[in-house]
């Protein structure tokens, strides 16, 4: 039996993964072994293992490597005991594929740390773009460690061969979290009200807004702008938490003293994979700059305001409204957002990410791909510079 390790690192990725974790375990030739990290295992950020637990899987291993800061020197500390903590359970145990996901930092350690051990690596979400993060050169990295890719458009899995990789190994999957949306079982509008405290009367706002790391200097400038936004009649908030990135706490901070003097404002740490879809499909708008809002908030035909340089160059569909980080910009986009004359207009909007059976691709190239040197030693695939075409 082929045994297949995926790395999670933090709640946003484990919901992105729950329908290739069901599928790789229903395989009847596959073995499924978890090896949690990150921010999962950090109390701060709900020690959202526990979900893993709650929703039946087995965890195979924890390594403990998120250094309790949030400055450039903690998230390099928190790289290299990562790197450290993955050697160590690679030295005792070697999988038959490691999967890993995106682009996070505290991903890039286990890529790291299988190099010297000659397992094949699988990555999933290569070839896009967020060019006001570091995670744009962690997700290329990871590209470059890894021997099979699944890319969620055609766009980006051209990216992914203009980087070097040969053909054979892309597969366009298609996004794993459009399989989550079709798979999961949505909470109905009154219950999420009622769960998460807020009216149906009035508009709602979901905000996930993330530190922008190539600009952490200007975070709390930035989520100042967004808090002056959102003074808007009768408008309700609910915010998530962001993740363990450089600068992070700021944001944390900063809504927790918004929310504190704001009686129709809430936070939660972790909405879980399921709370945070269902919210996705009972609020107004979504407002920040997650992923979640390019990908999976297309779905739901829900207006998104995607604020600033973080998910730069990632390909979107009609419902994201694109605006700057000062206080008025984000306004103007919220206001277009709210209008139902703009609703009503994403009635037939199609998502780019695919049609939400990614995991079944995926699944199948892993349990058939042969394991030997034609997948393990790499050659660089060269482009023709005149058509830029890929040569045969």
């Amino acid at each position: 039996m082929r045994e297949i390790a995926v790395v999670t690192v933090a709640r946003s990725d484990f919901g992105i993964y729950l329908p290739l974790l069901r599928a790789v375990r229903a395989h009847p030739d596959l073995c499924l072994r978890i090896l949690v990290s990150g921010m999962h295992l950090s109390p701060e950020f709900g020690l959202t293992v526990q979900e893993i637990e709650k929703a039946g899987f087995e965890v195979f291993e924890r390594i403990e490597s998120l250094v309790s800061s949030d400055t450039p020197a903690a998230v390099a500390k928190s790289i290299g005991l990562g790197i450290q903590g993955f050697a160590q359970v690679f030295s005792r145990y070697r999988p038959d594929i490691l999967v890993l996901l995106g682009d996070r930092f505290d991903m890039l350690p286990a890529g790291l740390a299988i190099l010297p051990f000659h397992v094949p690596v699988a990555h999933i979400h290569g070839g896009e773009a967020t060019e006001g993060s570091i995670d744009e050169a962690i997700r290329h990295c990871l590209t470059k460690l890894s021997h099979l890719h699944f890319a969620s458009t055609d766009y980006y899995a051209r990216r992914v061969i203009q980087l070097g990789e040969e053909p054979w190994r892309v597969t366009v999957s298609g996004a794993l979290g459009l399989d989550a949306i079709r798979e999961a079982k949505l909470e109905n509008p009154t219950d999420v009200a009622e769960r998460f405290g807020f009216s149906l009367e009035s508009p709602m706002a979901l905000i996930t807004f993330h530190s922008v790391t190539l600009e952490h200097e200007q975070t709390e400038r930035h989520f100042s702008a967004l808090l002056d936004a959102l003074d808007l009649p009768g408008l309700q908030c609910l915010f998530t938490y962001p993740n363990a990135d450089t600068s992070g706490r700021e944001i944390i901070q900063q809504i927790d003293r918004f929310c504190a003097r704001r009686k129709s404002s809430k936070a939660v740490v972790s909405a879980g994979p399921q709370g945070y879809l269902s919210l996705l499909n009972t609020v107004s708008v979504m407002v920040g700059n997650s992923s979640s809002g390019i990908i999976e908030a297309a779905s739901f035909k829900l207006p998104v305001v995607n604020i600033g340089r973080r998910q730069r160059g990632r390909v979107h569909a009609e419902n994201v409204l694109d605006c700057g980080e000062d206080t008025r910009e984000i306004k103007a986009a919220l206001t277009r957002a709210l209008d139902s004359a703009f609703r009503a207009g994403l009635a037939k909007l199609s998502n780019p990410y695919g049609d939400g059976h990614a995991a079944e691709r995926i699944v199948e190239r892993l349990a058939s791909v042969p394991l030997d040197d034609t997948l393990l030693f790499k050659r660089f695939h060269e482009l023709d510079e005149t058509t830029n075409a890929a040569r045969s």
